[in-house]
């Protein structure tokens, strides 16, 4: 997975470059990522699941993340990528014996250590519906593409000289669908959706943006936002289940060149 990140970081300091013949978006901001849910690694029972917040006792966290769109010419799909990391440890008990793994059994009333670690990135090719904006002034426009989002997930409990952990690169292709709506230049609302539900797995993803543009530059034009993202998941992949949800509040700054 350190070499997705690299061409990603690579892709966000090329998108300067690239301006004059593309519009281009950049943005980086944070998320306070709220856990709830619960996660399972080759569980018998539900007994033997972790809850992130009673058992593992997770806390709120705030993770940076980027993003960068490219709106290509003529009939090329425009780009959308995205990194989000997030990872949550704690110190825990659990009121009965559980199992994760391959350890015999963890010990009830004890206190056990555990981390895991859900970054996801997201490439996703789009078009814009054509003719919207020209209809409405440049007011509204829509987009809806298919969207690629890698999750490297890793999960870890550790109790004495018991240590389990396991980790899996997980695929899944998704829906995109994106609406912006721009009464004035300075203001903009705008809403994304990526999902995609298939077996026992599903994956939800709602974002909603406000975006305001204090002042324009020679080329380029600098917004500050704030919005809500909530994340919706249901893993049965290679013995670990899990249905967890993240919500919360972000902030962000970006160009649009």
């Amino acid at each position: 997975m350190k070499r997705i990140a690299c061409i990603f970081v690579f892709l966000l300091f090329l998108a300067p470059d690239i301006s004059s013949a593309l519009g281009v978006e950049v943005a980086v901001g944070g998320w306070g990522q709220s856990p709830d849910g619960y996660v399972g690694y080759k569980a018998i029972t539900q007994a033997d699941n972790l809850d992130l917040g009673n058992d593992a006792k997770y806390d709120d966290e705030f993770r940076g993340y980027v993003r960068a769109k490219f709106d290509l010419p003529l009939f090329l799909p425009n780009i959308y990528l995205m990194y989000t990391p997030m990872e949550f440890e704690g110190t825990g008990q659990k009121s009965a014996n559980f199992k994760f793994g391959d350890q015999p059994a963890f010990t009830a009333a004890t206190d056990f250590y555990s981390k895991l670690v859900l970054d996801h990135y997201d490439v996703a090719v789009y078009y814009g519906i054509p003719f919207i904006e020209t209809l409405t002034g440049d007011r509204l426009s829509a987009e809806f593409g298919i969207n690629v989002r890698i999750i490297d997930l890793s999960a870890q409990v550790t109790q004495g000289s018991y240590d389990e952990s396991t980790s899996q690169t997980i695929p899944m292709p998704m829906v995109y669908i994106g609406l912006r709506v721009q009464p004035f230049k300075w203001l903009a609302i705008e809403a994304e959706g990526r999902g995609i539900s298939y077996d026992d797995n599903s994956y939800f993803d709602y974002i909603g943006r406000v975006k305001y543009h204090p002042f324009k530059m020679p080329m380029k034009s600098l917004y500050i936002a704030g919005g809500y993202r909530h994340e919706q998941i249901e893993i049965d992949e290679k013995d670990i289940k899990a249905d967890l949800t993240f919500s919360g509040p972000f902030a962000e700054v970006g160009l649009d060149f």
